[in-house]
């Protein structure tokens, strides 16, 4: 008979150190696959908030004086209440101006556009004629449902006018004396000798005879795998009803935003193409309504960010990055500011935006 006998205990040994070795690697391995998905789908995560929020940002400042009255016609409004807004807030008798921004108090520009279809609702993307009969324009080529005004929403009625200083006056009613209605209830804003544009502004009420977005970056509820010291960048309606910024008229835009600036394109000789560039509109009574819709020209928005989330694989060579086009037209950021800051992606989106509304 065969003698029969099992491993020694050596030879236990030796197989059980080369399946460590060979789990140890592939566990490594696993380890650096699952870190780099993780990292590739937070950078693709931010890319897609990049395409979504900026082309929203785009829109806006390109409908920048879209239905915006010229004449106010002796009409009052009151605007922003946030402390943060009220320097952007246009007197009360004066034609609301289309674009302004400024700096926040970290040196971030704030941007705010002004605009009849910045509102944030179905009601503001809507309007028709006003007829010198009184009728009104139905829309019923294609979907008539969605694209005419209910008789409940909130509107104004702008005048083309005729000569130019006339041009786009707001509407008083010769019945209510009121320079805002309801749509179904007209009586008194149409003209025999004209034909006027309605707009619709809020399916509530309305505080402002526009709509208007601020956009602005805050570090307040700042995602988790951002870094430390940078924010959300946000479009924040004005509600009409009390001129707050209510939670749900806020919309994060942008996550993990360091810095944002802001470069206009001014043309100050009237000769039809930009000769002056400046870091922004300025605040209150820095501009008017007037000047802003025949001096500007193109506007550009540049806004720092990291892609992705913290990678203690990549080294970020650069301590400081340009936001803008020169250390005056915009900032060289010290990244410096911002813990860890090397370990982290920077990119710097750039939007180059002609207004089409402000004529």
């Amino acid at each position: 008979m065969k003698r029969e006998r099992g491993f020694t205990i050596v030879e236990l040994l030796m197989v059980m150190l080369i399946m460590g070795f060979v789990l140890t690697a592939v566990s490594e391995m696993f380890v650096g696959l699952l870190q780099g998905y993780k990292q590739q789908s937070k950078i693709a995560e931010t890319n897609i908030e990049g395409i979504v929020g900026l082309e929203m940002l785009r829109r806006d400042i390109e409908s920048a004086g879209y239905g915006l009255p010229w004449n106010m016609s002796g009409a009052s409004y009151s605007e922003a209440t946030d402390s943060s807004a009220i320097p952007y807030n246009d007197s009360v008798s004066n034609p609301p101006r289309p674009i302004l921004s400024g700096l926040d108090a970290n040196g971030r520009a704030y941007l705010v556009i002004k605009a009849m279809n910045v509102g944030g609702n179905s009601t503001c993307m809507k309007w028709t004629h006003l007829l010198s009969s009184g009728a009104t324009t139905l829309w019923t080529t294609t979907n008539p449902a969605s694209d005419n005004l209910t008789s409940s929403d909130n509107v104004v009625v702008i005048s083309p006018g005729t000569p130019v200083t006339n041009s786009r006056a707001l509407v008083v009613s010769s019945v209510t004396g009121t320079s805002f209605t309801q749509f179904g209830n007209l009586s008194g804003f149409s003209s025999p000798n004209e034909t006027r544009l309605v707009y619709g502004v809020s399916p509530t009420g309305i505080r402002m005879p526009f709509n208007r977005a601020d956009y602005y970056v805050s570090t307040s509820n700042t995602p988790g795998r951002c870094a430390s010291g940078t924010g959300v960048l946000y479009k924040a309606i004005v509600s009409q009803g009390d001129g707050s910024f209510p939670p749900n008229n806020i919309v994060p835009l942008l996550d993990c935003v360091a810095d944002m600036q802001v470069v206009t394109y001014l043309d100050t000789d009237g000769d039809g193409t930009w000769d002056l560039k400046s870091n922004g509109l300025g605040g209150v009574n820095a501009v008017d309504a007037n000047t802003v819709r025949n001096q500007l020209k193109e506007v550009r928005v540049y806004i720092l960010a990291h892609e992705g989330q913290r990678d203690t694989n990549y080294t970020h060579q650069a301590n400081s990055m340009l936001v803008g086009e020169t250390a005056t037209l915009g900032r060289l950021f010290d990244l410096t500011t911002i813990p860890d800051c090397q370990r982290y992606r920077w990119k710097v989106y750039t939007l180059v935006v002609m207004p089409d509304n402000l004529r």
